[in-house]
């Protein structure tokens, strides 16, 4: 059943990957994004 780990693994890393994202665009609607990169 090491196809079940795998499974779960890469669940867990798309999980991780799209709160990421979605925590990332908060904060620049919000517009606490970092002045070097963020430019308007």
């Amino acid at each position: 059943m090491w196809y079940f780990t795998w499974f779960l693994g890469l669940g867990f890393a798309l999980l991780v990957g799209l709160c990421n994202l979605l925590w990332l665009e908060a904060r620049w609607a919000a517009g606490l994004g970092d002045d070097e990169t963020h430019h308007e």
